[in-house]
């Protein structure tokens, strides 16, 4: 189950995503907006709740040029979102870090390039080994 969260500035790009999302059969939750002016750190936290509490495996999140969300969501303990505008990106940051939520720019990357990256993130699994140590030092910082 995936969370899937825009502000207005990304709410085209969504629109997209969310197809995508309906023609590949993945189970997503539509945390907002639709098509309203919205703070995008709000919409950050109901999104990024739903991944906190169990209920859905990972986030997307979309802003205007996905800056401002993906710094909203990695204020929140227990998330580790990353901004992607290419599938090399979002795979290595699902291999490396286990990014937990995706942030992309509406008004930076088109529907198909979305789509694509949207693709990968959920497919790409995290690698562990080595890379498990510098992901618990990642959750240990929330701790400073």
């Amino acid at each position: 189950m995936i969370a899937i969260g825009c502000d207005h500035g990304g709410y085209e790009l969504k629109l997209e995503v969310v197809k995508h999302l309906e023609e590949k059969g993945v189970q997503f939750i539509d945390c907002g907006c639709n098509g309203e002016a919205v703070d995008y750190p709000d919409v950050a936290e109901a999104t990024c709740k739903k991944v906190l509490s169990g209920e859905c495996d990972k986030a997307i999140l979309i802003c205007g040029t996905g800056i401002g969300i993906s710094m909203a969501a990695n204020k929140i303990k227990g998330m580790r979102a990353a901004l992607c505008g290419d599938w090399y990106s979002a795979k290595y940051t699902r291999l490396h870090n286990d990014a937990n939520a995706l942030c992309m720019g509406g008004r930076v990357i088109g529907a198909g390039l979305a789509c694509e990256i949207v693709d990968v993130f959920l497919e790409t699994e995290f690698e562990g080994g080595r890379h498990a140590r510098r992901v618990e030092k990642i959750t240990k910082l929330e701790e400073n």
